[in-house]
């Protein structure tokens, strides 16, 4: 039936049926097989069961880049329970507010995952293509942080749409640097499940510009999805002293590129293509994305297989079998998201005559730095906790590798030194998250409605 076909679990097993055992990933010195990789999935999931894990239970994973993420979700999903990934960047307190809200039955991280394998095969547990197969924590529409609930249909449609729009014969040795606990990193795993061959993979536990040129060259990787801040490290290294030949596609996704980073990275390697996407974690982390060989620099492409966009009012709308089925806990906000089937993505954006879609803007707050989502609210409220502060207002500013930087506009109640409130900040939030600039102003300049005015803050940046 149609839900057991777009079963994630049943797709893994189908393909490595169909694949047979082979070298599949490659991680810090190492092949991991694809035998190696499904058994162990097979084993963890019996552990989960053992542990009382039941179908529809969220299952936290927080972990680094590893095989131990790709055995962790083959697991869960086994097992008919819903991953929940927990970027590695989350401080304790963020961690504790996540746990909160998704109340899942287990925290799964690379310390347990040995622990849990049993030597028992788990069978796949039936679940239907509308169950939840993901739930990833990002800001939506607002700046708070939501659960975004995606299917198992979501998921195979999102991988499918990926493979058909993005597939090039002949391309299947790829370098993988982003965080597999990211909407985007999720997105590349489930493309790979429908590639018709045996894709190799070299995995990265962090990106780190240096090594991934170095595994570039020695892998002769044909592909490599990264984020814009990743692909400004790399212009600042001595990119013609690597054999880059091989590399044929560069996929950019998560934040605008900006052209005079593509016109530089096209002219230092030579028969490169950079194809630059878009999505948003409510869609599954796809909307469109620049076909091989018919890009055009400056857009995100044409929507992929089986998506729609209009612009209404400037506002980039979306239908499509990638949407999600709401954000976890709020109806009213899912409502207010996603009107008549079409979901409301707060970007800003233009469509040319042929279909290409140009992000212009955004309408909401966020900040993405590095391709990660920071939400204002989030950092307001960490420095707000320390007793001298007496009103935050966040922005974001350009910023040359980084895409955007966090800088706050805070108000005091008494003298600080330079660095306690920052410190105070980095304290409570995560490596991506605490403002690398801090200004003290005498008072937020206001809207008429009295809310902190955003647009003059950024001016004065």
């Amino acid at each position: 039936m149609a839900g057991a076909r777009r079963n994630l679990a049943r797709i893994a097993e189908e393909t490595f049926e169909r694949r047979g055992d082979y070298p599949a990933l490659w991680f810090e010195g190492a092949w991991h097989s694809s035998g190696e990789l499904f058994a162990r999935a097979e084993r963890v999931a019996a552990g989960l069961v053992e542990h009382g894990v039941r179908p529809g239970d969220r299952v936290v994973v927080q972990m680094h880049n590893s095989p131990e993420v790709l055995v962790a979700y083959h697991a869960i999903w086994r097992v008919g329970a819903v991953v929940t990934p927990a970027i590695f960047l989350l401080t304790p307190e963020e961690l504790e507010r996540l746990v909160q809200d998704a109340e899942p039955a287990l925290v799964l991280t690379s310390e347990l995952l040995p622990t849990l394998e049993l030597d028992a095969a788990q069978p796949i547990v039936a679940r239907g293509e509308s169950d939840l197969a993901a739930l990833v924590y990002t800001g939506g529409t607002t700046g708070r942080a939501k659960g975004v609930m995606l299917t198992h249909a979501n998921l195979y449609e999102a991988g499918r749409a990926g493979h058909e729009a993005g597939h090039v014969e002949g391309v299947d040795r790829s370098l993988s640097c982003l965080p597999l606990a990211h909407s985007y990193g999720l997105l590349v795993l489930n493309v790979a499940l429908h590639h018709p061959g045996r894709p190799q993979s070299v995995l990265m536990r962090w990106f780190d510009p240096v090594a991934w040129l170095r595994l570039a060259q020695v892998h002769r990787v044909q592909i490599a999805p990264v984020v814009p801040s990743m692909l400004y490290l790399l212009l600042a290294q001595p990119l013609e002293e690597y054999d880059l030949s091989e590399l044929r596609y560069v996929a950019s996704g998560a934040a605008p590129l900006a052209l005079q980073a593509i016109d530089e990275f096209l002219r230092r390697v030579p028969g490169v293509q950079i194809r630059e996407g878009y999505g948003l974690t409510e869609t599954s982390a796809l909307v469109s994305t620049n076909p091989p060989g018919r890009s055009r620099y400056g857009t995100v492409g044409p929507p992929v297989p089986g998506t729609e966009v209009r612009i209404v009012d400037g506002e980039v709308c979306v239908r499509s079998q990638l949407l999600m089925a709401g954000y976890w806990k709020a109806p009213d906000l899912t409502a207010e998201t996603i009107r008549d089937g079409w979901l409301y993505t707060g970007d800003m954006g233009r469509l040319d005559d042929d279909g290409y879609l140009t992000i212009v803007d955004r309408k909401k707050d966020l900040v993405i730095r590095g391709g990660f989502n920071v939400f204002p609210r989030d950092v307001e409220e960490a420095l707000l906790e320390h007793p001298a502060v007496t009103a935050a207002c966040v922005v974001g500013r350009p910023d040359a590798v980084y895409g955007e930087e966090v800088v706050a506009f805070v108000t005091l109640a008494s003298a600080l030194g330079d660095d306690e409130l920052l410190g105070f900040a980095k304290n409570r939030l995560g490596g991506y998250k605490y403002p690398r600039e801090i200004r003290v102003v005498e008072a937020l300049p206001l809207t008429p409605v009295g809310k902190a005015d955003r647009r003059a803050l950024r001016e004065l940046l």
